[in-house]
């Protein structure tokens, strides 16, 4: 067998059916639509929309939002298909996996663990500074070490977060069912708080602040001001929220009918987040000129006092934090499938892929958890987060551009979706398009830090998995047999 035919040997998508069978089918329409916006509407539709506005914008910040909604959306119809037709564990990974072959496949899951495994902790760490913040004016501190992260401001580890983290984990090895029952609650919590900032902002949204609705370009030290550019700026720095819908096509393999729930749980959360994000990024520079949330970690917070309502104000901000809980449900849910895939097919150790005895991949949940409170304990998220969006947007790019191979498979080895990309094959090819136009547009060290765990991924691949995989050990060369 050749380097080539190795390397894309393509797993049977009957394989990864059987493989998941064990997984029970739990969720529902609903269940997806919460863990959607949960996961999309996460801490940033509270702090976001002024940052960026105040950093690159001004009132033009909702333009940048829809921009960024649209290249979202039209890969949210990439995964809705992928999702339809093969409803499996690990999203990107095994579809890759399937339509291109072991390696690619490799590399879009390894893209993605990268967001997993630094979003968590990254939403750790911000509701630990939330809770602190909300608990200091009660008297309730704890000291510097037990606050921050090891070697930051006189960190050892941040105890809150640990804790959370832990939690979270908890919860989710106790059944998908519970987790989401929890999170449907929370996210009616926290969408009636954004409702009632809405609500509350509108009656003090003053016309001059919307003036000029899209500054004059100037560079600045945080880089582009202003013009069309501020607004690109914008949308490479507000993808980072619409990356959630890859959380709900990780628990396909959970879901009750996917043929129906994951399209309408992928495409109906994003809709939701989109409708919400612009509203609060219109409210939030309607209420105060643009140019005061500079710097500030609680926009809506700042708006909401100098609008004359503290009340309100403390109230959207303890929800707030409490819905942090969502986002950590959903991406331990959507990580700890991911790595429970990775094992499942051998490209990281077996283990990894067991189930216990309540057919629950714990072992991957519990590894998941462990990595993350390390990674949150020992690294400053300044150096982190910029791999966020870099990650999934090499994932998006290749599930783009996945639905040309998909196609020539449906109704063949792969069954035929209930649901397709409209306008093949056009929007397909806008999606990846539009995806590497974002990536193109995150700064440098995004780029490295992409390139540098990329690098660590061929690595391992190369190492360990081309040798120890479900394929390799099997002596299958399949390369060719499933088109």
């Amino acid at each position: 067998m050749s380097f080539w035919q190795t390397i894309t040997r393509k797993e049977d998508p009957n394989v990864y059916q059987d493989k998941d069978s064990h997984l029970i089918r739990t969720l529902r329409v609903r269940d997806f639509l919460a863990l959607g916006v949960g996961t999309i509407v996460s801490t940033s539709i509270f702090t976001l929309p002024g940052e960026v506005a105040a950093m690159h914008t001004g009132p033009a910040v909702a333009i940048s939002f829809l921009l960024a909604a649209i290249v979202a959306g039209l890969v949210a119809f990439a995964y809705a298909e992928m999702s339809a037709a093969m409803p499996f564990a690990g999203s990107a990974y095994s579809w890759i996996n399937v339509v291109f072959g072991e390696f690619f496949g490799w590399i879009a899951g390894w893209a993605l663990l990268a967001e997993y495994f630094i979003a968590l902790a990254f939403v750790g760490s911000g509701l630990s500074a939330n809770l602190r913040a909300l608990l200091a004016p009660m008297g309730l501190k704890l000291p510097a070490s037990l606050s921050n992260a090891f070697g930051t401001d006189g960190g050892i580890i941040d105890l809150i977060s640990l804790v959370v983290i832990g939690l979270v984990a908890f919860l989710v090895a106790k059944g998908v069912s519970q987790a989401a029952r929890v999170e449907n609650i929370l996210v009616i919590l926290k969408v009636g708080a954004i409702l009632l900032f809405i609500f509350v902002g509108l009656t003090a949204i003053k016309a001059a602040n919307f003036t000029p609705f899209i500054p004059k370009y100037h560079p600045t030290a945080n880089g582009p001001f202003g013009g069309w550019q501020g607004i690109y700026a914008g949308v490479s720095m507000i993808f980072l929220s619409y990356i959630g819908f890859d959380s709900i096509a990780a628990n396909s393999a959970e879901a009750k009918d996917p043929q129906k729930t994951m399209p309408r749980g992928i495409l109906g959360s994003l809709l939701i987040a989109v409708v919400l994000f612009v509203a609060v990024a219109l409210v939030l520079i309607g209420m105060v000129p643009y140019m005061k949330y500079a710097n500030s970690a609680e926009p809506v917070g700042l708006a909401l006092r100098s609008a004359g309502h503290p009340v309100v104000a403390s109230v959207v901000q303890t929800i707030a934090v409490f819905g942090m809980f969502t986002a950590l449900i959903g991406m331990t849910m959507a990580g700890s499938r991911l790595i429970y895939s990775f094992g499942r097919d051998g490209m990281l150790p077996k283990f990894l892929g067991g189930l216990d005895k309540e057919n629950r991949p714990n072992r991957a949940l519990w590894t998941l958890a462990i990595i993350t409170i390390l990674i949150g304990a020992l690294f400053p998220f300044a150096f982190l987060s910029q791999l966020i969006s870099a990650g999934t947007l090499i994932a998006f790019m290749f599930v783009s551009l996945g639905i040309y191979a998909l196609r020539k498979r449906e109704g063949k080895d792969i069954p035929e979706p209930a649901f397709k990309m409209p306008f093949y094959p056009v929007l397909p090819a806008l999606g990846f398009v539009a995806s590497l136009i974002v990536f193109w547009g995150l700064d440098i060290q995004a780029k490295l830090y992409a390139g540098g765990w990329f690098v660590l991924g061929v690595i391992i691949y190369f190492a360990y998995g081309i040798r120890h995989s479900y394929l390799a050990k099997k002596g299958a060369d399949v390369n060719g047999d499933n088109q």
